[in-house]
């Protein structure tokens, strides 16, 4: 049994994607119903920003279809003070609002800034405290922290480990096995089709082997982004066989 494709954007709520996108006239609070009825995941930016209310993630529930699912990137302020300062006091500040996506989440994202090197002992307490009932992925940002042994102790925990592509970088990212899912970002401001082909090709193999693979396009000025997610879903089906919307 093959595994499921997760392609969308890093967040929805953009305005400047009518009319590329969003017909023209649309509502803002129609936004991510209609979005769910073209992606079947979304990566949601402003968790990143500020812890979400209930009434926020309970409007995001009620938008989305039952087999919608979205990556939640950790509030800012509190993944810090999680990885610097220990899990303790801050990961159920947290942790605790996100169980309200249920099975609807498909993981949290935890993003380790630039600033921020290789550190063991920290990353060892997250993942010793870290709610085994909540998927982890990891994005870590500064180059240190891509060796053998970080590797291994996401792998142990059940972590997955996020590949990021920049314009900066001069080759694709590699990918790392090391839970369930595979989840990429890819970022760069272009991308053309034989990019988005190359793509396609590296994660067919993961979806065969019963992967999930999440995979989501930065956010643009004019939802170029959305094209680029849905090139990807039909270049992964035609090379899968499938018909679109299967996996």
């Amino acid at each position: 049994m093959s595994g499921h494709l997760f392609a969308g954007t890093s967040g929805f709520a953009y305005p400047r994607w009518t009319p590329l996108f969003y017909p023209a006239g649309i509502r803002a609070e129609a936004f991510l119903s209609y979005y769910a009825g073209r992606f079947p995941a979304c990566e949601l930016n402003n968790t990143w920003y500020q812890t979400p209310s209930r009434s926020k993630i309970t409007g995001w529930l009620a938008a989305t279809p039952p087999n919608f699912r979205f990556s939640v990137k950790g509030q800012r302020g509190a993944s810090l003070r999680t990885l610097l300062k220990g899990p303790d006091e801050s990961l159920p500040f947290l942790t605790d609002p996100i169980r309200q996506f249920g099975e609807r989440l498909g993981t949290v994202l935890f993003r380790v800034p630039k600033e921020i090197p290789r550190d063991d002992n920290r990353l060892a307490a997250l993942l010793a405290r870290w709610p085994v009932d909540l998927p982890l992925t990891m994005e870590f940002q500064d180059a240190s922290w891509l060796v053998d042994e970080v590797i291994d102790a996401c792998r142990a925990s059940g972590a997955a480990v996020c590949a990021t592509e920049l314009d900066e970088n001069e080759e694709p990212p590699r990918l790392w096995v090391t839970a369930g899912w595979l989840y990429l970002r890819l970022r760069r401001s272009r991308y053309d089709r034989n990019e988005i082909e190359a793509w396609a090709n590296r994660i067919v193999p993961f979806l065969e082997i019963g992967q999930d693979v999440y995979v989501f396009f930065r956010h643009d000025a004019t939802g170029e982004a959305t094209v680029r997610a849905a090139a990807l879903t039909e270049a992964v089906e035609r090379r899968m066989g499938v018909p679109p919307g299967e996996l």
